[in-house]
């Protein structure tokens, strides 16, 4: 009774102190606190700090504080916008991990191929997904914890929530012992961030946790655990071989990159930043703004997995407006469309009976691209047209989605496709003890091919190379992460012969990238079986809008079949792109026949250039702005001309 007294007049002050202060706010529209944040404010009385023998708290503990401010004073920026920690995460597939239909079927065709080893591959598959559910279990000394246990288990479900990464202790993080779902919490009532001094008292009081500060929050590391997944091999007969298969290596994929000597970290992506300084909770006043600030919106590349939940969401338990799935939807597409890959095409000549030209595809990622589960791919697709039909096509898809031509087994890596219907896809194709495909993860044992491109930086003598290999067919090729004799360029060049003897006039070439993230070769053999899980996926996948989604696309028009060039506007251009960079790299590709000879790179206000290359006449050329952001522009020199193009830093 005492302890609820207290808490009483603390949290009377609390309000009554808001209240005059969003009365006389600037910023606030409203005069007093709205009925329901009355009411998030009341039900902290009911609400006991974390019991005795408990180690995490789901995300509606959290919410009170960092989810939506009514008043308009936390978890905005300073033009106004809300950006609050709960309502960015909620519509994100980090929130929806252990609601995610496609993972649940996968876990239970599992089961069902290898029953005697369902309790170790539900622990291995449910600590990542569940993480607050399992580890609770684990803690309370239980040996397994499984779908079923799911089913019933609220904090569980809560899916990767608040707890599941603010617990993440750092000793030992990012090493070997905790990997494949080996998370190291801490378990002593604590939640880590990247901020130094933090307020702890109504965190302390309300919850029981005590917020502290720790660097590793702000690492690539705090995110090993989960995206480093090494599965056991069983054969056929569901014997363990005492073989492994890395099912996901993301982490080391980043290890193996330029991203961490330049300081680009996985938040600084799949978190960005507001400089704005953010006040981070709406339960104390007078809290000191913080900045810079990581909105929780995780996005990443599975836009059909988001439309498939927020089409479903009833019948799979998720209570989250459709505005913010949208959101999150967004954010995704411009992850996939301005942030992953860049591609252009390049014409080297025409003959009488072949077009010779180059995709040019850029990895702008900190690992592989596509990265994560394995059925995730990439389709480059090709076309070329004259005035009155196609005359060559590579990557086009069927009715079904499927890529027309795709070898059944597996399609190899190409460096140079000569004919139609050969396509190009970069994945990664697990085998079995016998060397078939397979996208059953507990049979994976070998790997038949990955030519998923690599990340700038990357090579084949990093210390972690041996998870994250390239396939002997991507190694063969000398346009594959190559720069001439150097690793780690983070590009594949796909040399296209294209037949087209008999034509005459001129051409359109066209490339597009399109990215699956469930193709229907990934669902082959699941939908084969029948289970709860797997026939309500089934369902939703049947019903969902398979179509692949768009990434980039370039095109060359009036390609003239008599000379075998361009026509002399495109001849003499050039091609600038991103012209707004997020990373800093910008490429160069110069005009058909031409050279780039040297390039200076201005800032909006300097006379003298800030970066100044000599290129030594490339076709091809990538620039690293300077860290600042802002307007720069470029002086290009190339053997035929000078350019004048400006580009934005953001």
């Amino acid at each position: 009774m005492k302890k609820i007294t207290i808490l009483a007049v603390l949290i009377a002050f609390t309000l009554g102190f808001r209240f005059l202060n969003s009365a006389s706010s600037k910023v606030s529209s409203f005069k007093y606190h709205s009925p329901d944040e009355i009411e998030a404010y009341m039900d902290t009385l009911k609400r006991a700090p974390i019991a005795a023998g408990e180690y995490f708290l789901p995300s509606s503990s959290c919410r009170g504080c960092h989810g939506y401010d009514s008043a308009h004073t936390a978890s905005i920026d300073e033009a106004g916008n809300d950006v609050n920690l709960v309502s960015r995460w909620e519509s994100s597939m980090m929130a929806l991990s252990a609601k995610d239909p496609f993972w649940k079927a996968k876990v239970r065709q599992e089961i069902m191929i290898n029953p005697g080893h369902a309790g170790d591959l539900q622990n291995r598959c449910l600590d990542c997904h569940a993480p607050l559910g399992a580890y609770t279990s684990k803690y309370h000394g239980n040996a397994f914890y499984t779908l079923e246990d799911l089913a019933n288990d609220t904090l569980g479900k809560d899916g990767v929530s608040c707890g599941g990464c603010h617990a993440i202790g750092p000793v030992g993080l990012g090493t070997g012992n905790f990997y494949s779902g080996s998370i190291p919490y801490d378990t002593n009532h604590v939640e880590y961030g990247p901020f130094t001094a933090p307020f702890v008292g109504a965190m302390q009081l309300y919850e029981g946790l005590t917020p502290v500060f720790s660097a590793h929050m702000d690492m690539g590391k705090a995110c090993s655990s989960c995206h480093t997944l090494i599965t056991n091999t069983s054969d056929l007969s569901g014997n363990y071989t005492g073989g492994h298969f890395v099912e996901q290596a993301t982490y080391h994929e980043y290890v193996n990159s330029d991203f961490p000597a330049n300081n680009i970290k996985c938040q600084t992506c799949h978190m960005p930043q507001v400089a704005d300084p953010i006040i981070l909770s709406n339960s104390t006043s007078g809290l000191t703004p913080r900045s810079p600030f990581n909105q929780h919106t995780f996005q990443g590349s599975n836009h059909f997995m988001l439309n498939l939940i927020k089409n479903n969401k009833d019948s799979l338990g998720v209570y989250v407006e459709d505005d913010k799935f949208d959101s999150t939807i967004v954010a995704t597409s411009v992850m996939l469309k301005k942030k992953s890959i860049d591609m252009n095409i390049i014409l080297d000549s025409v003959t009488a009976d072949t077009a010779y030209y180059r995709v040019k595809i850029k990895n702008k990622t900190g690992h592989k691209f596509p990265s994560g589960y394995p059925s995730r791919r990439a389709v480059l697709q090709m076309v070329i047209t004259d005035a009155n039909d196609t005359i060559f096509s590579s990557g086009l898809f069927n009715t079904q989605q499927r890529v027309i031509g795709e070898n059944i087994a597996f399609e190899p890596h190409h460096a140079v496709i000569k004919q139609s219907n050969v396509p190009q896809i970069y994945e990664l194709a697990p085998g079995d003890v016998n060397n078939n495909f397979t996208s059953i993860l507990e049979r994976a044992s070998v790997v038949l091919k990955d030519n998923r491109i690599p990340p700038t930086g990357f090579t084949t003598s990093s210390p972690v190379y041996d998870t994250t290999v390239i396939s002997a067919d991507a190694l063969a090729d000398d346009n594959f992460n190559r720069n001439g004799s150097t690793q780690g360029s983070g590009t594949d060049y796909v040399h296209v012969h294209a037949p087209i003897s008999g034509h005459v006039g001129s051409l359109k070439i066209s490339a597009k990238m399109y990215y699956q993230a469930v193709p229907p070769k990934w669902v082959d053999e699941l939908f084969a079986m029948s289970a709860p899980e797997i026939n309500k996926f089934k369902a939703m996948y049947q019903s969902a809008d398979q179509r692949p989604f768009l990434m980039v696309s370039d095109s060359l028009t009036n390609v003239n079949l008599t000379t075998g060039t361009l026509n002399a506007q495109l001849a003499s251009e050039i091609k600038i792109w991103p012209t707004i960079s997020i990373d800093g790299r910008i490429n160069i590709s110069a005009g058909y026949g031409d050279l780039i000879k040297e390039v200076d790179v201005y800032t909006n206000e300097g006379k003298n250039p800030v970066h100044f290359i000599n290129a030594g006449y490339q076709t091809d050329l990538t620039i690293e702005l300077p860290s600042v952001p802002g307007v720069y522009y470029f002086k290009i020199r190339t053997a035929s001309k000078t350019y004048y193009k400006k580009v934005v830093k953001s």
